[in-house]
């Protein structure tokens, strides 16, 4: 951004810069005084003219540049989103199967307790048959 700035500026400069010129050289043309060559004012013209044209066309790629990038930019958002999208919907997923995998636990918990607590009342029946 900073040379387009910097290049709209000089181009303001130039175009200026020819205008002068061009006044300079139609009062130097309008006197019949031949005092002031005016092939080196044509040619300081047609110079500038020239230094504005080339500015133009960089100024028109850099602009084409900055199209580009921000082109990719925009597609690399783009996926950036895609892929935080996916990642949230993976840690909802995990989310939702970790809360599964504590349930499941949770029960084969309790249900190791209840067969500890059958084999402890299995075995107590056992040594109260046997005594008998």
């Amino acid at each position: 951004m900073a040379l387009l700035q910097y290049q709209r500026e000089n181009l303001h400069f130039l175009s200026e810069e020819v205008l002068r010129l061009q006044e300079s050289l139609k009062k130097y043309e309008r006197t019949d005084d031949r005092s002031t060559p005016q092939v080196d004012l044509a040619h300081l013209l047609a110079a500038r003219d020239q230094e504005l044209r080339t500015l133009s066309a960089e100024m028109n790629q850099v602009q084409s540049e900055l199209r580009l990038a921000r082109s990719v930019l925009a597609e690399r958002d783009s996926e950036i989103q895609h892929v935080r999208t996916t990642n949230n919907q993976y840690v909802e997923e995990n989310e939702r199967l970790r809360a599964i995998l504590a349930e499941w636990s949770t029960r084969a918990a309790k249900l190791e307790r209840a067969l500890e607590a059958e084999r402890m009342s299995n075995l107590e029946l056992q040594r109260k048959i046997s005594t008998q």
